[in-house]
């Protein structure tokens, strides 16, 4: 029981010591107390990349730019600004990377189109090769080795 004891206990110091936290961005308390200003926040910080973590919206992240920007998207809110007006800001601030889905225009169709043309493109050519491989005659392909 004693040994159980002390490895919850050095559990516990280990746990501390490298600063493991089990708090998340949904625990963590709202910095405004309208609701409908929050939900708009979430709303516009949701269509925002993180510019530090880059695979999360700035309503999902945890760094401290992200705590910013949505700091910054309460603000503008706050001073009677729209949604259309800070994505805006933002990205006349940050540029077009800032938005988590980019606009499409000519620096961002190969991004849109890109994945949808290479398949198109890896299908036709499996199917050339199909086609040209059934028009084959039977002798040009390698006999099976025979079972000794």
């Amino acid at each position: 029981m004693m040994r159980w004891r002390s490895c919850l206990a050095a559990l516990v110091v280990l746990s501390a010591a490298l600063g493991v936290n089990s708090a998340s961005a949904a625990d963590a308390p709202r910095a405004s107390a309208d609701p409908a200003l929050e939900a708009q926040v979430l709303k516009i910080s949701a269509e925002l990349r993180c510019l530090v973590c880059q695979n999360q919206t700035i309503a999902d992240s945890n760094a401290d730019l992200a705590v910013d920007l949505r700091n910054q998207v309460r603000t503008m809110l706050q001073q009677g600004q729209g949604k259309e007006q800070i994505i805006e800001f933002m990205s006349a601030r940050y540029g077009s990377f800032v938005l988590y889905r980019p606009p499409v225009n000519n620096a961002t169709v190969l991004l849109w189109f890109g994945p949808a043309a290479l398949l198109v493109l890896a299908v036709g050519i499996f199917l050339l090769v199909l086609r040209r491989r059934a028009r084959l005659a039977p002798e040009r392909f390698e006999s099976d080795p025979e079972d000794v």
